[in-house]
C-alpha cells in the first residue's frame, strides 16, 4: 500500500457529488473532512448489510493500533476523554482550548505522536492545569486510569519519555530509539538476530511467511526472546474477537469466492498463524469478481523501523464502474509496460501473473486508515505471491473527490507556481495526471519488477519503505510521459505528463517541507521517496539545466525546463532502484535514501513555512466516517440507512465509547 500525498482530483460521476459542507473542523494543522458514500443507497441489499459487518469489523481495532504506536497512547487518550466529558469549569480559557487542541490531534494521529512526523506532540497546557482540572472531576469516572496518573502526565509533558514514535535516523539503535509498541525491551541488533535465523531455518522455502507481521518481539523472565502473537487468546485478543464476531456476519452473508476468503480471515485471526495470512491473500487476490471489498489486519510495515511489524488497518469498499476505465486500461495492458520497463531485462518479469486494478468508493475506514487515509491500495505485500499469484489495486475515488472539493480555490498554484504555462497545463490536466499517476504506481510500479535469486527482500532493512515507494513512484512517472497512453486513449497528450511533473518536482524538492516542522529533518518514508526522486533528477540534470530554482521576487519556485530529459532522468533512476532492490543491495539503497531523502536546506524550508502559512492552509487532512443503521422488520434485515456525521469530536467519541475493548496497558 502507498500513502500518496493527495492531489484534489475527481472522477466518476460528479453529479451523484453534491456540494456539500466538506470541512466539518479545522485544529493546527489538520482539517478533518466529510466524505460521501454515492451509489450506495442503490446496492443490493446484501451488499448493503455486507458492508454494514464489514464496517463494524473496522471499527472494533482502533484501540490496537492505538497501543501499537505508543504503550502510553490508550491511558493518555482515555484520561483526557473523561477530562472532556465531565469537566464543568470554564471551557473558554486558553488552556482549556489547548487542552482540547491536544485531544483532538491524540485522536487524529492515534496517539500522542504526529502521524506523519512522529514527533510528539508539545501541549501548550501546563501540567499543573490538567491535574487541577482532574481534580475537579470524580475520582471513580477515572477507575483504574487513577493509578495511570503520574505516567500519563509523564507521557505527555517529559520531552524524553517517548520523543518520537518512529526514529530512522542512521546509526543509532532504531528500536531503542523508537515509541512505538512493536518491541518491548529489545534492541535492535537482538531483533534483526531473531528474524534473520528463522529466515535461515526456512531458506529452502520458495513460499516463506511474513516473520514477526503479526506480534510483539519481547522477553520473558530470563531474558529470551519471544513473540506475543496478536490472536484471539493472544495479544489484543479481545478486540480481535470482536473483529471475528462481525466478520462471521459478514461470511453469512457473502457470497463465494468472498464467503472462503472471510472465512480463512478468520481463521488466521484465530490461530495467528501466517500460513492462513498468506492463504486468505491469496484467496482476496485471485477474487476479482466480488462487488464490495475489504482490506482488514495486520497490513503495512512503515511504523516499524525494521519493517517486520505491521499496524492493524481497514478498509471497506465497493466498486465505481463509471471510473474504471483508466485501471482496466492499464491492467489489461500489464505485460507490454512490464517489458518497455527501462530497469535491467533480468530484473522484468517474464510473465505478469494476476494484475487487476479497479477504481473504488471507500465505505469506512479503520485503524491506520482513519482519520488519515491513503488514495491508493495495492495489496498483497508478499513478494512471492505478487510474482505467482499478483496483485490487487484500488484508487480511491470519493476520497479524492472529497479533498478536491476541500482545496477548491486555495490560492496554492498562484502562490507556488511561477510560469502561467504550467498553472494552466495543472488547472486543465492535473486531476488526470494525479489519477493516472496513482493508478500507475498502485496497479503495475508495486507490482513490477523481480527479485534476483536467493534475494528474500528484506536485505534493504529500515530503507525498504522508501525505496519500495520511490520504485512505483518512479515507474509511474516514467509512464505518465509514454505514447501508450495516448495509443491507450488515456491522455490526449503529454501535457499532461509535463502538469504531473511540474507538481511532483516542486512538491518533493520544496511544498511538502510544509509538513515538517522547524530544524527537523525528513522521516516519513513517502516524503523521503518524493524528496529523493526529485533532489537526485534535479542534480543530475544540472547540466543540461532540466529542473532550476528561480528566485523571483524573494520567492522560490521550481521550473521543470526540459520535460523530455526529466522523463529521461526518471527511467535512469528507476533502473537503479530496481537494481537495488532485486540485488538487495543495502549499501547502495542507504546511500541513495541518506543522500538525496533526508536533509532538509532551513532556509528553503523557513521560506515554505511562511508562504503556506500565510494561505491558512492545513498541511494535512483526514476524514469522519459516514454512519450505517439496520433497519429490520419482523427479525428481518429489510435495508440498510446511512448518514453523515458533521461533527469530529462527537465520532470520536462515540468510538471510543463504543468500540474500545482493550485494557490501558497492553
Amino acid at each position: 500500500m502507498t500513502i500518496v500525498l493527495p492531489v484534489m482530483t475527481s472522477c466518476g460521476d460528479a453529479s451523484q457529488k453534491a456540494a456539500a459542507p466538506w470541512i466539518v473542523d479545522r485544529f493546527d494543522d489538520i482539517k478533518v473532512i466529510r466524505y460521501e458514500v454515492p451509489g450506495f443507497e442503490t446496492l443490493p441489499l446484501e451488499q448493503k448489510e455486507l458492508i454494514y459487518y464489514l464496517s463494524e469489523a473496522a471499527k472494533c481495532g482502533r484501540d490496537i493500533l492505538f497501543d501499537q504506536n505508543c504503550v502510553m497512547n490508550l491511558p493518555v487518550r482515555r484520561t483526557l476523554e473523561v477530562v472532556y466529558e465531565n469537566y464543568a469549569g470554564d471551557r473558554t480559557t486558553p488552556e482549556w482550548k489547548a487542552l482540547e487542541k491536544y485531544l483532538k490531534k491524540v485522536w487524529f494521529a492515534n496517539g500522542i505522536h504526529h502521524h506523519y512526523s512522529n514527533d510528539k506532540f508539545t501541549p501548550e497546557f501546563s501540567e499543573g492545569y490538567l491535574l487541577d482540572v482532574i481534580e475537579t472531576i470524580p475520582e471513580e469516572k477515572f477507575g483504574e486510569l487513577n493509578a495511570l496518573r503520574r505516567d500519563v502526565c509523564l507521557a505527555i509533558f517529559d520531552p524524553s519519555m517517548y520523543p518520537t514514535r518512529l526514529n530512522q535516523r542512521a546509526g543509532d539503535d532504531l528500536l531503542l530509539t523508537s515509541s512505538s509498541n512493536y518491541y518491548k525491551g529489545v534492541s535492535q541488533a537482538e531483533a534483526e538476530s531473531f528474524y534473520a535465523g528463522m529466515a535461515a531455518a526456512d531458506a529452502a522455502d520458495p513460499e516463506p511467511v511474513s516473520y514477526g507481521l503479526n506480534s510483539q518481539l519481547t522477553k520473558d523472565d530470563g531474558g529470551k526472546l519471544f513473540e506475543r502473537t496478536w490472536m484471539v487468546g493472544g495479544m489484543y485478543s479481545a478486540a480481535i474477537e470482536r473483529i471475528v464476531y462481525w466478520l462471521e456476519k459478514a461470511e453469512a452473508v457473502a457470497r463465494e469466492p468472498q464467503k472462503s476468503n472471510i472465512a480463512a480471515l478468520i481463521a488466521y485471526y484465530r490461530t495467528g498463524d501466517l500460513k492462513e495470512f498468506d492463504r486468505y491473500n491469496i484467496g482476496w487476490v485471485r477474487d476479482t469478481v466480488s462487488n464490495v471489498d475489504f482490506v482488514n489486519g495486520f497490513i503495512e510495515t512503515y511504523g516499524d523501523p525494521l519493517g517486520f511489524k505491521a499496524s492493524w488497518e481497514a478498509n471497506v469498499n465497493f466498486v465505481d464502474s463509471a471510473a474504471c476505465h483508466r485501471t482496466e486500461a492499464i491492467s489489461s495492458n500489464a505485460q507490454w509496460f512490464e517489458d518497455h520497463s527501462p530497469v535491467d531485462p533480468q530484473y522484468r518479469k517474464a510473465k505478469v501473473k494476476g494484475v487487476s486494478a479497479k477504481v473504488i468508493t471507500v465505505a469506512m475506514l479503520g485503524g491506520d486508515c482513519y482519520p488519515s487515509t491513503p488514495i491508493g491500495i495495492n495489496l498483497p505485500n508478499a513478494d512471492w505471491i505478487r510474482k505467482e499469484y499478483g496483485s490487487k489495486s484500488v484508487t480511491i475515488d470519493n476520497i479524492t473527490y472529497a479533498y478536491d472539493q476541500a482545496a477548491h480555490g486555495n490560492g496554492f498554484n498562484e502562490e507556488f507556481v511561477l510560469r502561467a504555462e504550467d498553472r494552466e497545463r495543472m488547472d486543465k490536466y492535473g486531476k488526470l495526471a494525479d489519477d493516472l499517476h496513482t493508478d500507475l504506481h498502485e496497479c503495475l510500479g508495486h507490482g513490477s519488477g523481480q527479485l534476483a535469486p536467493g534475494v528474500t527482500g528484506s536485505e534493504l532493512r529500515s530503507y525498504g519503505s522508501t525505496l519500495e515507494e520511490a520504485r512505483a513512484d518512479l515507474f509511474g512517472l516514467y509512464y505518465l510521459g509514454d505514447e501508450k497512453l495516448v495509443e491507450l486513449g488515456l491522455v490526449p497528450s503529454f501535457d499532461v505528463a509535463k502538469a504531473g511533473y511540474a507538481n511532483y518536482v516542486m512538491n518533493g524538492l520544496m511544498t511538502q517541507l510544509a509538513r515538517i516542522e522547524p530544524g527537523k529533518n525528513i522521516e516519513e518514508s513517502h516524503m523521503r521517496n518524493r524528496k529523493l526522486i526529485s533532489e537526485w533528477c534535479y542534480e543530475h540534470g544540472k547540466a543540461d539545466n532540466v529542473i532550476e530554482l528561480v528566485r523571483q521576487d524573494g520567492k522560490t519556485y521550481v521550473v521543470v525546463n526540459d520535460f523530455g530529459k526529466l522523463r529521461a532522468l526518471f527511467g535512469e533512476l528507476l533502473r537503479e532502484v530496481q537494481r537495488i532492490k532485486s540485488e538487495g543491495d543495502y549499501e547502495a539503497g542507504r546511500e541513495l535514501v541518506e543522500r538525496y531523502g533526508v536533509q532538509v536546506d532551513p532556509t528553503l524550508h523557513n521560506e515554505v513555512l511562511e508562504r503556506y502559512a500565510a494561505l491558512h492552509i492545513e498541511p494535512y487532512g483526514g476524514f469522519v466516517n459516514p454512519e450505517y443503521k439496520l433497519v429490520e422488520k419482523e427479525g428481518k434485515v429489510v435495508d440498510v440507512k446511512i448518514s453523515y456525521p458533521a461533527n469530529y469530536v462527537e465520532q470520536m467519541l462515540n468510538y471510543s465509547k463504543n468500540y474500545s475493548f482493550l485494557p490501558n496497558v497492553n
